[in-house]
């Protein structure tokens, strides 16, 4: 289920004075709880877990590369529940107690223990081919703005668009399947600013010559978020590194998935809309969640991110990264 190759920690955030760095940094419980009690965050969570069963079931359902889908989904959906039910009784049971990596890995085992690897490939085909023929205007609207804060102003305002379309969550996966999703409606319905920004896990800035970014949701989140910002890296002459999912988990980009959408993008003389893409490299993360656990990435990305000036990891609980330097 995880990747074959070796993973260690990240080489720039794990430092002396993240020693107390836990993966998934939402309190679900503390060492005063009792361990045989789930805690009122831990309810929420599972609670949260059980209502996307249904959108899972119905894109395994659809699963035309699974023999006898149905009949697999609804395994699935039962086998989940009952876990899930179970934590509710004993937090520790299943390797608990759970936090949202452990929902989300039992989750994916059950599905590829199934034979499902991959339930959202028809749903990320269509949404990236959407996006691709928008990049292109989008990224002119923002090469229109001369001002250079509201530029990047705008920029960032496609990432947190981009990021709406997550199909991990059962209320948007709702939304989705029955109307669809615009990405320029989602940019003008953002709040105003000021922002508070729980959507970036981390953001450390310093202009400098390389940029590490991990990349999350196919389609409007990676080609209409993600990819306009990273050309903005370029043209300011960064190096820039895109790093993505190892194996397929939710709508999440993979690295194969995002080095095929780059081709597609770039033009004969390896431009992405006129901007030179000789300084950006695609790189593997090592990740098979729709979280990381930046105590385990890839060797190719600790040795990527080492020397990076700018990172940012974007998403729920982040699956995408960048990576920049100068």
């Amino acid at each position: 289920m995880e990747s074959a190759s070796e993973l260690v920690e990240f080489p720039l955030l794990l430092t002396p004075i993240d020693s107390h760095y836990r993966a998934c940094t939402i309190p679900y419980r503390f060492p005063s709880d009792n361990p045989r009690k789930p805690t009122p965050t831990e309810i929420s969570w599972i609670d949260l877990f059980l209502n996307s069963i249904p959108s899972f079931k119905k894109r395994a359902e659809s699963d035309t590369s699974v023999p006898d889908a149905a009949s697999k989904a609804e395994k699935f959906a039962q086998r989940y529940a009952d876990i899930l039910e179970d934590f509710k009784k004993d937090p520790e049971s299943h390797g608990g107690p759970p936090d949202c990596i452990l929902l989300c890995r039992l989750r994916e085992l059950i599905l590829r223990e199934l034979g499902f690897s991959d339930i959202f490939k028809k749903v990320k085909d269509e949404e990236n081919a959407k996006a691709i023929s928008l990049f292109e205007n989008v990224v002119r609207v923002n090469d229109a703005i001369e001002d250079e804060g509201k530029r990047i102003d705008n920029l960032v305002r496609g990432i947190f668009a981009g990021n709406i379309f997550d199909l991990g969550s059962a209320q948007l996966a709702e939304v989705f399947s029955k109307d669809g999703m615009s990405f320029l409606a989602s940019c003008q319905n953002l709040v105003p600013r000021p922002w508070v920004i729980d959507d970036l896990d981390a953001f450390k800035v310093k202009w400098s010559k390389k940029s590490w970014k991990k990349a999350n949701n196919s389609g409007a989140d990676i080609i209409l978020g993600i990819l306009p910002f990273a050309r903005e890296l370029l043209r300011r002459g960064s190096q820039v590194v895109l790093a993505a999912n190892d194996l397929p988990s939710i709508n999440d980009v993979t690295y194969p998935e995002l080095v095929e959408i780059i081709s597609k993008l770039k033009d004969e003389g390896g431009n992405l809309v006129g901007v030179s893409s000789s300084n950006l490299l695609i790189a593997n993360s090592g990740n098979d969640l729709p979280v990381i656990d930046l105590t385990r990435v890839s060797q190719e990305l600790a040795y990527l991110a080492n020397d990076a000036d700018l990172v940012i990891l974007e998403g729920m609980l982040c699956s995408v990264l960048i990576l920049g330097v100068k």
